[in-house]
Order: structure tokens, then C-alpha cells, then sequence
């Protein structure tokens, strides 16, 4: 009797970034549904952490690795250690992250450009080369899923490098999904707004309070786990005829686009007025006030 659709008993995953934010989240999630997990991380004491709280759940599901994703020999290693840890691979999440450079573009260093893209970019690409070289090799299929961001999408939502590697990993997404396709391997992007992530403000407590209301539709912050069951769906039989995506998952962030109606108050719902606007036609508009405004 095969699983059920979602759940993960027997397989095997990779997660990248896993010790913190999105990848902790993702990581343990797919722990609760029965995933043995190889998760990696460069920061050898956060995975500790994570391989403490994992153990009363899922003793024996989780092997941690240091691995830093910009390194070939690293990400090569990961795969390696997945399937000799556990017999098997069926699913790697590159979702190791940064923010890398930051400035005026004129300002910028061009080694910090490049150690965005190193991370941002090749690491999805070193994930997915190594990954799919395993699950080709294997058979059966399988599904990757990176994590991108919705600054791939357009200015403002990131800085510069960050949002370009971003838009990266969509295209890169895109591309390997058509190549992969014959293999019955799967490749999905999932596309984060502002999420609750030590990533977002590090080193300090977040308040997103004032973001709520003026720029994204949702009233209540994003949390790592809101990401982590969307990737949880891409790589389950649930999405089995889902594949070349971006799943965008910002509280309605980007669907509210640049809000010029609420900046420059030109929606007459701002001011209680309702009816119909006929333009230049010629013919009358009709303005009435709401119900219960002055």
C-alpha cells in the first residue's frame, strides 16, 4: 500500500542551509513525515542544535554535515554522505542562503558580488548538478526544490547581487526542469516574502509591524513554516505533474504591486466614494458615497 500523498516514510532528503530559518523549518517538517534528512550547514554549532532538538523526534533520521554550498567538493560530498548515511536519495532542497553585497552599485565590491552569486547562485546550481547526477544513477525519479525569493521578481526587495541571483535561480529552475523531465525528476522554485528569519535582521529582534498593512495584504508576518509546508508540497506525489514553478509565498506581497493607489490616495475607496468612471467616453460618471460616510 503506497503513502499517502505528502508524506515521506522511506525517503530520503538533502537540505542545504538547514540549521536555521527556512531550512530548520524545512528540515524538521519533513522529519515529522518520515524523512531521513542530511542536512547541511556552515555553521557547525547551529547544527548541533538542530541535530539536539531533531533527536527525541526522529532518532536515527537526521545526519548533520558541515558544507559550505559555494564549494563543489562540499556540495559533491553532501550527496555522497546522503546516500551512504541512508541507502538512498529522492530529494534535495537547496535553500543555503546569504545576503550578501550590499551598497550604491557604484560602491560595490566586485569580490562580494561574487560571493553572492557564489552562494546564491552556484550553490542551487552545485545542489542540482550533484542531486540529479544521484537520483539519474538511482532511478525511480525525484524531485529539487530551491528557494529563491520574490526579489527575483523586481527592485526594492532586495539589494542588487541579491535580487539578480535570485532571478537566477528562477531561470536556472526553469531550465533544469525541462532537462530533467525525461528522468522524472522534478524542479521547483519556491519564491519567500519577508519571513520571521534570523536572516532578515540578524542580531536583532525583527518588528515588522509597520510593514503589515502598508505593503503586504496579510495582516500577520510570514514564518519559516508558512515556506516550509509550500516545499514540502513540491516535493511530495501531491505536486507529481508540478514541475518548471515558482511558487511566490509573501502574504499577498507582490499580487499588491507598488500600492501607488495608497502612496498618492488615489483610490476614491480612500475616501468613501463608490460608482463608475465612464473616462472619456463623454457620457456621465456616477460618484456616491458609501453607506454610513460623512
Amino acid at each position: 500500500m503506497p503513502e499517502p500523498a505528502g508524506t515521506f516514510a522511506g525517503q530520503v532528503a538533502l537540505v542545504t542551509g538547514a540549521a536555521s530559518g527556512i531550512g530548520r523549518a524545512t528540515t524538521l517538517l519533513l522529519l515529522e513525515r518520515g524523512a531521513s534528512v542530511l542536512a547541511c550547514d556552515l555553521n557547525a554549532g547551529a547544527g548541533a542544535t538542530l541535530e539536539e532538538e531533531a533527536s527525541g523526534r526522529a532518532a536515527g533520521r537526521l545526519a548533520f554535515r558541515v558544507a559550505d554550498v559555494a564549494l563543489e567538493a562540499d556540495v559533491a560530498g553532501a550527496v555522497a554522505a546522503a546516500t551512504a548515511a541512508f541507502g538512498r536519495l529522492d530529494l534535495v532542497v537547496n535553500n543555503a542562503g546569504v545576503p550578501g553585497a550590499f551598497g550604491p552599485i557604484t560602491e560595490l565590491a566586485v569580490e562580494d558580488w561574487d560571493y553572492t552569486f557564489s552562494v546564491l547562485a552556484r550553490g542551487v546550481f552545485l545542489g542540482t548538478k550533484h542531486g540529479a547526477r544521484a537520483l539519474i544513477d538511482q532511478g525511480g525519479g525525484g524531485a529539487i526544490v530551491n528557494v529563491a525569493s520574490i526579489a527575483a521578481f523586481s527592485a526594492g526587495a532586495g539589494p542588487q547581487a541579491y535580487s539578480a541571483a535570485k532571478a537566477a535561480v528562477v531561470n536556472f529552475t526553469r531550465s533544469a526542469a525541462v532537462e530533467l523531465a525525461p528522468h522524472r525528476i522534478r524542479v521547483n522554485a519556491v519564491c519567500p516574502g519577508v519571513i520571521r528569519t534570523p536572516f532578515l535582521e540578524p542580531g536583532r529582534p525583527q518588528d515588522l509591524g509597520p510593514l503589515l498593512g502598508r505593503v503586504q495584504p496579510w495582516p500577520e508576518a510570514g514564518q519559516p513554516a508558512d515556506v516550509a509546508r509550500v516545499v514540502a508540497f513540491l516535493a511530495s506525489a501531491e505536486a507529481g505533474f508540478v514541475t518548471g514553478e515558482a511558487v511566490v509565498v509573501d502574504g499577498g506581497l507582490e499580487a499588491a504591486g507598488p500600492g501607488l493607489d495608497r502612496v498618492l490616495k488615489v483610490d476614491p475607496r480612500h475616501a468613501g466614494l463608490v460608482g463608475v468612471s465612464r473616462g472619456s467616453t463623454g457620457a456621465p460618471h456616477e460618484v456616491r458615497r458609501r453607506p454610513g460616510q460623512a
